[in-house]
Order: structure tokens, then sequence, then C-alpha cells
């Protein structure tokens, strides 16, 4: 089965990374951005609001047309497989892997 991103997703996620720098409340402090990469292109997008303002989690909702391959039953975008989750800082993307081991080595 391919593995579409939702929101459901995000939150087992968040769950997963959570304590380890992997989430946006804590890394935020230290420059780190919510963002998404396309892995077929190397495309990285920020997470936006629907309105197009800079969101400070991972939001679905902002995301371009290209990367949604439908909706859940609340309207919400799913993102094709190729789409993960991570961040941006100082112009690098981040997994949530690489941002957790940035922080617990103090890359700062």
């Amino acid at each position: 089965m391919t593995r579409v991103l939702t929101k459901q997703r995000l939150e087992r996620e968040n769950l997963a990374y959570r304590f380890t720098g992997g989430v946006s409340q804590e890394n935020r402090g230290f420059g780190f951005r919510p963002a998404f990469r396309d892995t077929e292109d190397g495309s990285v997008y920020l997470s936006l609001r629907a309105c197009g303002s800079p969101a400070p989690f991972h939001c679905l909702e902002g995301l371009p047309s290209i990367l949604v391959v439908g909706r859940d039953a609340a309207g919400v975008p799913v993102l094709k497989p190729s789409v993960e989750a991570g961040f941006i800082r100082e112009g690098l993307f981040y997994t949530r892997e690489e941002a957790a081991a940035s922080m617990a080595v103090g890359d700062d």
C-alpha cells in the first residue's frame, strides 16, 4: 500500500519524535521552520496556512496543489507519497531525524 502523507500521519510522527527535537514546538527557538520536501525532485516548501502565512507547525492546507492527491473526509489535503515532513534551517532541509540529531549534539 502506498503511504500518502495525511494529517493523521503527521500526528503519529509528532508523537514518535516528541522530546527529541524533531517537532516544531521543541526546535523553533533554534531556527528550524516546519517544511516539506518532495523526494521525487527535491523541491522544498515551507509550511503555510491556507491563507499563505507561515505556519508554526506542519500544516497541509497551504501546500501547492501539485503535492495533493486527494482530501480526507474533513477536506484536509492528502499529499503524494514522495512528500516528507521536516524543517528548514539556514537554507538547508532537515528530516525530523536529522533535526533531532542536530538538537541532541547542540548544533546551534
